[in-house]
């Protein structure tokens, strides 16, 4: 599996997904038709990751005006209108949803005059199929440019997943891995758990296996420790969401990971698409930050260990401020101690 499993592909005349909620012990493809059946996906996160679920969002777009191609215009247009805000209301932090969705948008609105609705239908799919290929592409320039930074011979750690499984293909944080492996470099894995729903162990540590690349599986709680003893050279970790000032909301812990690094002086990178920078938010206070159910830390896959009157908080995401990354890994090139201005710069750029 080189360079990736493809998390999202067309199938004739629907959208597939790898069911992320059973993987490393299943690995399948689910059926979509419909916006609500995406949003619903989105929720239930059988698929997660910000730029992947940009990707189905589009889909989505895509799969209710094929549904809807038949009915009268009036009707394609309210039922198009519910598609959108249903989508938009499936996760709120990931800001590469609301940027899939207002691509989607200006288009459907660009050819509202248009009475075939098939014609239309036909149109949002190809701008679906776009957003698809060119968050590959995408992937694969931050890549290059994140290998740079790596030594030859590099221990990185990484928190969550942020490879093939949440993109469309390649990933971000393990896309910079993979690239520097493919540039001949010698990159060792360490992948934290990443609690309470384990994309780490499950999905990054399963990854990096079926790509044959040296990873390393520990606890949430011992990154701190390997920093104290000079066994890790980097991190990188993607993004959910990058404020206009640098600020990064991204997995939960992440934060905690950063403190570690700049306290033992580990270079902190974060790998973000453009679309993940969000210039209406000033700061990382501006987030919203996600708070799902206390079942997933009541226990996992069938096993409760919680006892029952126990309070919970669930924040799925935090924020790590810009003072504490080294520098934003884009499409466009690296920002070494991002701030307003310089990101500014790239994005002008």
């Amino acid at each position: 599996m080189s360079g990736g499993v493809l998390t999202l592909k067309w199938v004739d005349d629907h959208l597939e997904m790898i069911d992320q909620r059973v993987l490393p012990l299943e690995f399948n493809y689910l059926s979509y038709f419909s916006a609500f059946d995406v949003a619903q996906g989105i929720r239930d996160m059988v698929v997660r990751g910000a730029p992947a679920i940009g990707v189905a969002a589009a889909f989505g777009i895509a799969l209710e005006a094929i549904k809807l191609s038949r009915e009268p215009s009036h009707d394609f247009i309210q039922g198009m209108e519910e598609a959108f805000n249903l989508l938009a209301k499936s996760r709120p932090t990931a800001v590469n949803l609301f940027w899939a969705l207002n691509r989607m948008r200006i288009l459907f609105e660009s050819v509202l005059d248009d009475s075939d609705t098939n014609r239309v239908s036909h149109l949002l799919l190809s701008e679906a199929l776009l957003i698809y290929e060119e968050d590959i592409l995408i992937n694969k320039k931050m890549g290059a440019y994140g290998a740079k930074l790596l030594p030859n011979e590099a221990r990185v750690l990484t928190h969550c997943n942020a490879g093939a499984l949440a993109t469309a293909g390649h990933g971000t944080a393990l896309g910079v891995i993979r690239s520097a492996i493919e540039q001949g470099k010698k990159i060792t894995v360490i992948a934290d758990e990443t609690r309470p729903f384990l994309q780490g162990a499950r999905l990054t540590s399963w990854e990096l296996v079926q790509d044959d690349i040296p990873v390393t599986l520990i606890a949430d709680n011992m990154s701190g420790y390997l920093m104290s003893n000079g066994e890790i050279d980097a991190i990188i970790v993607g993004a959910d969401r990058v404020a206009s000032n640098g600020d990064v909301a991204n997995k939960i812990g992440t934060y905690m990971v950063a403190v570690l690094a700049h306290r033992h002086n580990v270079p902190f990178y974060v790998a973000c698409p453009i679309s993940t920078i969000d210039m209406s938010i000033e700061s990382g206070k501006d987030i919203p930050i996600e708070e799902r159910s206390g079942d997933e830390l009541s226990g996992f896959g069938g096993c409760r260990w919680a006892p029952d009157g126990v309070a919970f908080r669930n924040p799925a995401f935090d924020v790590t401020p810009a003072e504490l990354i080294t520098g934003l890994i884009t499409e466009k090139g690296v920002v070494l101690k991002p701030s307003s201005e310089l990101i500014k710069k790239l994005i002008s750029s």
